[in-house]
């Protein structure tokens, strides 16, 4: 670790209030990118690059290192960057003469993202997104931070009188060049240590340790979420007295509730029905639109991070449509259809596709699409509907975002009957708005989630046009995300010199084949599934000691090739194989047992975090519940 204080003065990052820089007007390689993201960042002067072999290449016979920033089209802290930084002609200048430069489009390329994410946690301790890591010219990294202002500024230290400087990025850039030029043998050895733990982690195990009986693993995690659990207001990993701290929904988590509340625990039940109630009462699922925005800014889930993601609503919609039923909870239905409305009216394609994200902002400011001023309520609503509006959205007294707004949450509708005429009149105020950016990327992985989530709507709800939705979008996934030997990519603009699918493209996606199943009892969508599961089997299995890899076998580029099991926004792909190859060996009678020992060998792989720390992959530990 020694090598990394040549660099701690770089280390320090501080978020803080931007200026807007204007575009430049030139347009580099980007432009020839499907990526909405990486259209973005195509007038920038910064000579970016894709993730690719040419890059590499050109890193390597120049002897340069490496710039490479990872992000995505509806994140925030993104926008600015580009705006301060990347958009600067002085610092591009720079960059471009010190650096072979990468743009990475994270929702496109996982993969990269998640070496490089876990190589900058390893470094610093710290993480998120844009992402921005320096790299050897073969690639290891040596050091990594997140958002950075584009110039150095003045700060007060944490006794509030003195003063520090906080390091901007183009102070960074110049650091990282300098020592390149003086001292290139130290940064390659830390590039060298960080890439060896890298493999430590991601790599190829040691034989993993006995599988702990299941009883065992359930009381380390229940012990484990009885810490972790809001009794107030429901979800996980709040501190009491700190109401700021941001709060996830944290699907894997839930789904691990509602299967043990389903084998009887009663205790599960009772955090999965505060948690969903809490949530569907905040600001964080969108009281007048429908949906569920990323994440509460909040311990109440009153004030959210506004941008939407397909996942979070895929996820959201299936459990609380399952949890309608297990908790007889018919007010969780009506969320569930909240969300499957607002998907296929604003996040599907012409064909049935889904598309990936909705940004945060729009002219500029987060919020600015779903915030609703005093002044306008009062001029645009009547007398009756303004009288709703404060009573069942607590749109009166204090704003409640930003000490103008209100972002409404729901206190009760004692005129429930007027409740939807009142929406209709929000959202016609939203409507004469600019509309938040749609990504429409269409992320196979993502829409596999999608598919599951309407599929089990419309079979426990009993809405057929969910379950014709789901199937819209299943056959034209099989025929645009699908090349002619029936291999996946991973979006269906995805070109052809660039990498197939993920694990988690292949797990998802038949897991919605399966829920379709399970909805229609039509024998095609389990036909698919098998087709795709042996093209799993063949390109992602790890013969030694199980489990799927996350990238193919004839298709990397990466300094490690890894193994996944910790749960994210997403379930591990690992997990999701479980439960599909469970599911397959039911219902493929012939090839019961062949998919039974895949499942228990992929479950046994996980052993190490499943035995310690559960939580951690809590999707995989939900597949060890009987019900």
């Amino acid at each position: 670790m020694k090598y990394f204080a040549i660099l701690a003065p770089i280390l320090v990052i501080i978020a803080a209030h931007f200026a807007w820089a204007e575009d430049a007007p030139q347009k580099n390689r980007l432009r020839l990118e499907t990526s909405a993201y990486l259209q973005m960042h195509a007038g920038n002067p910064i000579d970016w690059y894709p993730w690719g072999e040419e890059a590499l290449a050109k890193a390597k016979a120049e002897n340069k290192p490496i710039f490479v920033s990872i992000g995505y089209a509806s994140c925030h802290w993104c926008h600015v960057m580009e705006k301060e930084s990347f958009s600067d002609p002085k610092i591009a200048e720079f960059l471009n003469e010190h650096f072979v430069c990468i743009k990475v489009d994270r929702e496109e390329r996982p993969d990269v993202d998640s070496v490089y994410m876990l190589a900058t946690q390893i470094m610093s301790n710290s993480g998120g997104w844009p992402l921005n890591v320096f790299l050897t010219p073969d690639a290891k990294p040596f050091i990594g931070t997140t958002y950075l202002p584009a110039e150095d500024r003045e700060v007060p230290l944490a006794d509030g009188q003195a003063i520090g400087v906080q390091p901007g990025f183009l102070t960074l850039a110049k650091r990282v060049a300098v020592a390149w030029s003086e001292q290139p043998k130290q940064l390659e050895e830390v590039g060298d240590n960080v890439t060896r733990a890298l493999k430590q982690v991601l790599g190829r195990p040691l034989l993993p340790p006995d599988l702990a009986e299941s009883d065992s693993i359930f009381r380390t995690f229940d012990r484990t979420l009885e810490k972790e659990f809001d009794p107030r207001f429901g979800g996980f990993e709040f501190e009491e007295g700190k109401d700021r701290i941001p709060k996830f929904p944290q699907p894997s988590y839930l789904t691990y509730l509602l299967k043990r509340n389903d084998a009887g625990n009663a205790t599960a039940g009772n955090m999965l029905e505060l948690t969903l109630e809490k949530m569907a009462h905040g600001g964080i699922y969108d009281q007048v639109g429908g949906g569920f925005h990323r994440y509460s800014t909040d311990r109440h889930w009153k004030i959210p991070h506004f941008e939407k993601m397909l996942y979070d609503n895929a996820q959201l919609l299936s459990i609380y449509a399952q949890a309608s039923k297990s908790l007889e909870k018919p007010e969780f239905a009506e969320v569930a259809r909240g969300i499957a409305d607002f998907v296929l009216s604003e996040m599907t394609g012409p064909e049935g596709q889904f598309y990936s994200a909705i940004d945060a902002d729009s002219d500029g400011e987060e919020g600015a699409y779903y915030r609703y001023a005093p002044e306008e309520l009062h001029e645009k609503l009547s007398a009756d509907q303004l009288r709703l509006a404060e009573q069942a959205f607590g749109m009166t007294g204090e704003p409640n975002f930003e000490d103008e707004y209100y972002v409404p949450q729901f206190h009760g509708a004692p005129e429930a009957e007027k409740l939807d005429d009142l929406k209709a009149a929000l959202l016609a105020i939203r409507n004469q708005r600019t509309r938040p950016f749609l990504d429409k990327k269409v992320i196979t992985s993502w829409n596999g989630q999608m598919i599951r989530g309407l599929a089990d709507a419309g079979r426990i709800l009993e809405e057929p046009r969910y379950i014709e939705a789901a199937s819209q979008a299943a056959n034209h996934l099989l025929k645009s995300a699908a090349d002619n030997d029936g291999r996946l990519r991973r979006t269906s603009e995805t070109k052809e010199n660039q990498p197939p699918a993920y694990v988690d493209d292949y797990a998802m996606l038949i897991d919605g084949l399966l829920a379709l199943h399970e909805a229609t009892d039509n024998q095609r969508w389990i036909d698919e599934a098998v087709k795709l599961q042996a093209t799993q089997q063949k390109h992602y299995w790890d013969e030694a000691f199980g489990g799927y890899y996350f990238t193919p076998d004839d298709n990397s580029n990466l300094i490690v090739r890894g193994k996944l099991y910790t749960d994210g926004a997403l379930p591990s792909g690992n997990a999701v194989s479980v439960s599909n190859l469970k599911e397959l060996a039911k219902r493929v009678p012939d090839q019961a047992n062949q998919y039974s020992a895949w499942a228990q060998k992929t479950i046994e792989s996980s052993s190490t975090l499943l035995n310690d720390h559960p939580n951690s992959t809590a999707r995989m530990a939900a597949e060890l519940v009987e019900n």
